[in-house]
Formats: structure tokens, C-alpha cells, sequence
């Protein structure tokens, strides 16, 4: 049984990419509370090309991850073979991931991501997306969002599966819309009907109902969960347990998370959980007390204390 096959053999809970939030330490506590597939930050190929030491890190993934999927962007050809030629050597990544709906300006001024869903790019597009499939070793699968400033997404996820995209992750919104406004579930839904390829919407799920909801309306393969996971990496778990964590699974899991952070950053670890630890305690009696204590303190001990004593 192929590693998609088994995969999709259920509907799936996924961790959509986010730059400076998806890193290793955040995908495997994800990983041990639920999630059944990991993506890296988006990379740019240029920089696996050149096989930079920080780019070899980012590629890292921890014991937890599997399967996991390595998201790149490109913006040309030749880096983009060269990228993926690395990659098939790197036994412990399942796939490769092809970011085509970053809506950032300067990833759109570079040409990566969203900016290829522009009509006057899908030359440039079909060219990079296919010689990232004819060249892969691995399963390829492209995160999307609807177009550039209209929706076009059946054509262009017809086009995908094509060119030998393996599944389609959608982001319901334009490129131009940012994060604003609402999901499109509708749109997604005619995309999914649209392939044969298996379909992951993507795009405001923050809670179990919301997920079972999307699913049921666009008939999609499973979710991928975004922001909707920051201070709330739990989401997963409540999914998979179809309901509310308690306060002792709460706590669990942002002890998980410190702890792997320091494990993987060293005790810089402990300075870079703040801002995670800000986002655990919103909402909670004493927030900003707990704040203002975490913001000082520079000890792994310390800090488990603080998340002992506050949560």
C-alpha cells in the first residue's frame, strides 16, 4: 500500500505551513496530540540549491513526523530540478509539497506562490510544477488558493492533477484577499469535484464542529488547520477525540511543546516558546501577570513552573 493511499484511506487532520510557527519543535507536539501529516515552512528552492546550513535545518524533521512533506516554492526551472534532485536523496521525507498560493508581497514580487495563479503565469507555472513532478522521486501534492483575483480553481486544480499533482491542499480565499474576509467552502467544493485526486480544504477551521462542518459541505479528503492552531495546537487532539480537551490535556501539551523546543533550539528555546506562551494564555484569569513573568524568565525550569502554576 502506497504511504497516499494509506493516508487518505480516512479523512485527515492536517498542519498548514506557516512561516515562523511550523517549525520541527511545533509539528511534533502537533504530531503526538493528533495530527496525521506534517509540512515544513515553505523553503525556497534557491536556497535548497545552494544546501545552506539553515535550510538543511529547516528540512529536519523529528521522530514523530510520518509522513511528512517538505513545502517548496520556486520561481524558475533550473533550482527547482536541482532542489528536488536533493530532496529524493533525503530518506527521511516522504513528499514534496509546491507552495503555488503564498499571497505575501514579497513572495508575489519575487515570483513564488500565489502570484503563479495569475492567467498571464500559467506558461511559467505548467513549466515549474512539471519539472518538479517529472524529477521527484516522491509523491508531489500543491497547496492553492482559489486565483490570483477572481476564482479559477477548477481549471487550475484540473490542470495540477494534470501535470501530476498527487492531492490538492485549497485555501478558500483569493491571493488578493489576504487573510480577509470569509472562506469560500463553495468554491472548494466544485474543485473537489472537479478531480480525481484527493482534495484537503484549508481556511478559518478553528474547532472540531467547524472541521466535521467543512467536510460534510465540501465533500473534501480532511482539513488543514492554519492559525487556527496557533494557541491552540489542542485542536488536533480535539479532533481525533470529537470534543473538548480537559485543563490537565491543555497543560500536557504546552509542556510537550516547551520541552521540545529546548530539545530542538537548545536554551534559546526557552526565549522563543514567549511568544507561543502569550498565545497559550489568552483568554485566561491573570494572562497578562503570567506574561510579564514569562517575558523574564530564561530557565527551561523556570518556565515549566510558570505553565505548571498558571494552566
Amino acid at each position: 500500500m502506497s504511504i497516499l493511499t494509506q493516508l487518505f484511506a480516512n479523512k485527515i487532520y492536517t498542519l498548514a505551513p506557516m512561516a515562523a510557527y511550523t517549525d520541527l519543535p511545533f509539528r511534533s507536539v502537533v504530531k503526538q496530540f493528533g495530527c496525521d501529516l506534517t509540512f515544513s515552512e515553505m523553503t525556497n528552492v534557491n536556497a535548497i540549491s545552494y544546501n545552506n546550513e539553515k535550510t538543511q535545518k529547516m528540512l529536519q524533521k523529528s521522530p514523530q513526523e510520518s509522513p511528512y512533506f517538505v513545502q517548496i516554492a520556486a520561481n524558475n526551472t533550473e533550482n527547482a530540478k536541482k532542489a528536488v534532485e536533493i530532496i529524493n536523496e533525503i530518506p527521511w521525507i516522504d513528499g514534496i509539497d509546491i507552495n503555488l498560493g503564498c499571497p505575501v508581497s514579497k513572495a508575489r514580487r519575487s515570483g513564488f506562490g500565489g502570484v503563479l495563479l495569475k492567467e498571464e503565469n500559467q506558461e511559467k507555472l505548467i513549466k515549474i510544477v512539471k519539472t518538479i513532478t517529472s524529477t521527484s522521486k516522491k509523491p508531489v501534492s500543491a497547496k492553492i488558493r482559489l486565483g490570483f483575483d477572481k476564482s479559477n480553481v477548477e481549471n487550475i486544480s484540473k490542470l495540477l492533477e494534470d501535470l501530476g499533482i498527487e492531492f490538492l491542499t485549497i485555501h478558500g480565499r483569493l491571493v488578493t484577499q489576504m487573510y480577509k474576509g470569509n472562506t469560500n467552502y463553495e468554491e472548494i467544493k466544485k474543485a473537489k469535484k472537479a478531480v480525481n485526486i484527493p482534495v484537503i480544504a484549508n481556511g478559518d477551521i478553528t474547532s472540531y464542529q467547524k472541521a466535521k462542518e467543512v467536510l460534510d459541505f465540501t465533500q473534501s479528503d480532511g482539513v488543514a488547520i492554519g492559525r487556527g492552531a496557533v494557541g491552540r495546537p489542542w485542536i488536533f487532539l480535539e479532533m481525533k477525540q470529537k470534543g473538548s480537551i480537559t485543563p490537565a490535556q491543555k497543560k500536557e501539551v504546552i509542556l510537550t511543546h516547551l520541552k521540545e523546543m529546548v530539545n530542538f533550539y537548545g536554551e534559546y528555546g526557552v526565549i522563543l516558546f514567549r511568544k507561543h506562551a502569550h498565545a497559550y494564555s489568552k483568554g485566561t484569569k491573570n494572562a497578562s501577570e503570567f506574561r510579564s513573568k514569562i517575558n523574564k524568565a530564561t530557565s527551561y525550569e523556570e518556565v515549566k513552573e510558570l505553565i505548571e502554576k498558571h494552566f
